[in-house]
């Protein structure tokens, strides 16, 4: 039977092409190339007239930035300008933060006070291993915290029909969010047809469900991030995300910058993995981080978490 659709091997040389095309802009915005565009590309102000401190239209943080400024609102700040964390509400700081609880040892008594936790804290969300999404759901039948469940998870090296298949029974029992590990081995081997299809096939079982694609970034190079990020946006993607928190590093204020000029205004960015502190949302939030990830949650909002020093797991 006759089929337009392009052969697998066809597939794979327009998914390789667009890849080096990516990294090849990506790359030369980031070097000297990007000083040849016209300072508004580049993202400098443009405003002779007053380009003061108070000046609404200079660009360096509405234009330029304008993730960090949600961002940092979100958090608390009322003017972008003084240094991060002014006026931070934890109230607000809240609504960043994913409330997490992924280890396998779980019971249901710590998912009950995770829930009731995330409800105390109004947190964005709880993010659970998929067997615990319909306890969650129930827990929190009436409250605006959404269920979001990780797939895939921790390691990414299922088969993309497993992981559609986990993320669509996540979203029928109740998840309104889905964490998916990336075929890490796939984008190490430059296998960017088999990554591409992986992330499509997870956004496509889980509508309406947002899917947030998680990275590792500790087990990538500069470019493998570029390219994971790139092809997430390109799969249609809700976010990127840093770490699973199981794996050998978390999230990097400089991987949280990389990523969301990657992917624009168009994706979330979360960090996870090692976000102990107050101090460490801020920071992940101002360098572009829309969401955070953490166990240590509660610690976080109230202001009693210490940095031990622990950046492994969340």
């Amino acid at each position: 039977m006759y089929s337009d659709r392009p052969s697998r091997g066809t597939m794979s040389t327009d998914v390789d092409r667009l890849v080096d095309l990516i990294t090849e802009r990506v790359r030369a915005r980031m070097s000297g190339g990007l000083q040849a565009l016209p300072p508004a590309q580049r993202g400098e102000c443009t405003n002779d007239e007053a380009p003061g401190e108070d000046c609404a239209s200079c660009g360096s943080c509405v234009v330029r930035r304008p993730w960090s400024v949600r961002a940092m609102e979100g958090a608390g700040a009322l003017r972008v300008g003084a240094a991060p964390g002014v006026g931070a509400v934890p109230a607000e700081l809240a609504k960043l933060i994913d409330h997490t609880l992924l280890k396998p040892e779980a019971t249901r008594a710590e998912v009950t006070a995770l829930c009731e936790e995330a409800k105390k804290h109004r947190f964005a969300s709880v993010c659970v291993n998929t067997t615990w999404v319909p306890v969650c759901r129930a827990l929190l039948a009436g409250t605006d915290v959404m269920v979001c469940a990780v797939v895939g998870f921790p390691l990414g090296a299922m088969a993309p029909t497993a992981k559609a298949y986990e993320a669509r029974e996540a979203v029928r029992q109740g998840a309104r969010e889905i964490d998916m590990v990336i075929n890490i081995g796939a984008l190490k081997s430059k296998d960017y047809e088999t990554v591409f299809e992986d992330i499509c096939r997870v956004v496509k079982a889980s509508h309406p469900a947002g899917v947030k694609v998680i990275l590792e970034t500790s087990a990538l190079s500069y470019d493998e991030k570029v390219i994971g990020s790139s092809l997430s946006k390109l799969a249609g993607a809700a976010f990127v995300k840093t770490s699973t928190g199981f794996g050998k590093g978390g999230a990097t204020v400089e991987d949280v910058e990389l990523m969301r000029r990657i992917v624009g205004v168009e994706l979330g960015v979360k960090a996870s993995g090692g976000v102990r502190t107050q101090e460490d949302v801020l920071k992940m939030a101002a360098a572009g981080a829309n969401r955070i990830g953490a166990s240590a949650s509660v610690a976080i909002v109230t202001g009693t978490a210490k940095d031990d020093g622990k950046k492994k797991g969340y």
